[in-house]
Parts: structure tokens; sequence; C-alpha cells
């Protein structure tokens, strides 16, 4: 089955979930076309293909706006499958205005991880930070038994975020845990970039988590960036080799570096084993090969 199967399966368990009312449905538009489904989104008069009906009554729509006190529009991002923290996502829209990302927890993992970014953004609302800026939790709250989290939209642009604002960002996120380091869980390039004020935005904070080994948050972001380019296991390899440079300008001692990285890399199979996933495939095909041969990791 290809991508755009998978993604419209999925997507009509969406909308089974989020609009199972009645009433004067609307008409949506898939976007960018049917072969190629990404958002869902209300039909304008220049779109074109097939148009979905979607009612609204009794819809995640209709309960969105009894939240923001206006009527709201909701754009529907259509989702891949196979992911462990898939959750539906939309966005809130009123007089073409986007007024929220609104994530929908419909598993009790999707609800753990809403719950933990909640709490989080909450507690990073509550500090003065100078680097990084984050959404603010605009609501937080229960519809149909699932739980709904609307987040104040960052200004998002495309870019590679400088290397030593990233580090500032590192830096920043650790001490928010107080004299115990935390880390963003999931600092990868495609959760941040920098913002026209020279910050950082910082989204999808569902992985954050203090009490972690200072740097776990650089060396997450330097081992995506090899995905890209490399297997699991060469990248998990390089992960390592690379965690001296990565981690010298915070201050780590090249073994200590090493032994971060091979602990990050611990870290990560582990959670992929509680998800119960393992997109980088068997521990034994990437993971061990890289720390086998470190010491110290206890």
């Amino acid at each position: 089955m290809n991508d755009a199967a998978v993604r419209l399966g999925y997507l009509e368990e969406t909308l089974r979930l989020l609009y199972p009312g009645g009433g004067s449905p609307l008409a949506y538009t898939l976007l960018p076309h049917a072969a190629l489904p990404r958002r869902l989104a209300p039909r304008r008069w220049w779109h074109v293909g097939a148009k979905v009906v979607v009612p609204v009554e009794g819809s995640i729509s209709a309960y969105l706006s009894e939240v923001f006190h206006q009527p709201v529009e909701t754009v529907l991002h259509v989702r891949p499958a196979l992911r462990a923290n898939r959750k539906p996502i939309l966005e809130a829209r009123s007089g073409g205005r986007r007024l929220a990302f609104v994530k929908i927890g419909d598993t009790e993992k999707a609800r753990d991880l809403i719950a933990t970014e909640a709490a989080a953004l909450r507690r990073l609302a509550g500090l003065s930070l100078d680097t990084v800026t984050a959404p603010a939790v605009l609501h937080h709250g229960d519809w149909r038994g699932l739980s709904v989290l609307a987040l104040s939209p960052l200004p998002v642009r495309r870019g590679r975020v400088p290397g030593p604002l990233l580090l500032e960002a590192v830096r920043e996120i650790a001490g928010t845990g107080g004299t115990r380091p935390a880390w963003h869980g999931d600092l990868a390039p495609w959760n941040l970039c920098r913002s026209p004020d020279g910050r950082l935005l910082v989204w999808d904070w569902e992985r954050y988590e203090i009490g972690v080994p200072y740097g776990f948050d650089a060396v997450h972001h330097h081992f995506q960036r090899a995905l890209r380019r490399m297997r699991p296991p060469v990248a998990a390899r390089a992960c390592v080799a690379g965690s001296v440079r990565v981690l010298a300008p915070l201050g780590l001692a090249p073994a200590t570096a090493r032994r971060t990285a091979a602990r990050y890399l611990i870290t990560l199979a582990e959670r992929h084993a509680a998800d119960g996933h393992a997109p980088l495939g068997p521990p034994e095909s990437w993971l061990y090969p890289a720390v086998d041969h470190e010491e110290l990791l206890t």
C-alpha cells in the first residue's frame, strides 16, 4: 500500500472520530491533491479535485468555536501512519487568521504525550527565557473522551539554525530543570526555526523531561541530521564519534561526551521499545555496534 493510500485510510478514521455529527455539512478539499494528500481544508472556489463533505454539527469545529468564542474552521493535517506519536493535528482558523494548532489525544499514548507537553509549556511560561520561544497553551480539555490541546501558532520559517543559537537553546532548555538538567526530547531540525528577532522557535514539547545527562538535546539534533544522510547503524556510530566535537562547546570532556552520546542512544532505543515502535530497526542492528565498545555506561 502506497503512502497516499495509507494517509487516506487514516484520514477516514480521523473524520469519523472528529466529525461524527449530522446537520448541514461543509465541503472540504484534499490539498494539494488526492495523490499527495497533506491537508483537508474548507473548500474554496479555486480548489480543484473532488469535494469531501464533512458534517459540522457536533464536530471538533463546533467544540473549538465554543472554546474560542467565535466561528472556527478547521484544517486537518493528513497524517502518515505507523508512527508511535501519531495523533490528529488540526489548525483552528477564523476570518482567515490562524488561531491555534490543535492536537487530539485519541489513544492512551497520545493523551500522555499531550499531558506532558501541556505541563512542559506551562512550566516554561513561568520562566524568563532569553533564547527559546515556545508555544503558549490556549486550551487543554476533553471532548467526547478525547484530549484536546490548543497551542498558539508560531511564525515558522525555513532555513538552517545557526550553531551558536542552537547551543544557547540547549543550555537554556537544560537550565529549565534547575539543578537537574532538562531536555526538550526531540530537538530535531523539523521542530525548530530561527525567529525574525533572532530567538529560536521550538515546538513539539511532548518528550520534555528533567533529570537527563547534560547535552542530550545537542546529541539528538546531531543524530537526527545524520539519519537524513546515513543508514541507522552508520548514523549511530557517527553520533558517538562526533559527540566530542558536538559537546565540546558545552564544556564536556571527550570521554564524558562519548558516554553521553552512548547513553542518549540507549535512551532513544528504550523510548522506541516503550512505544512498541522500531523506526531504526532492532537495537542489535544499530545500537549495540555503536555502544558496545564504550565504557562506564552505567
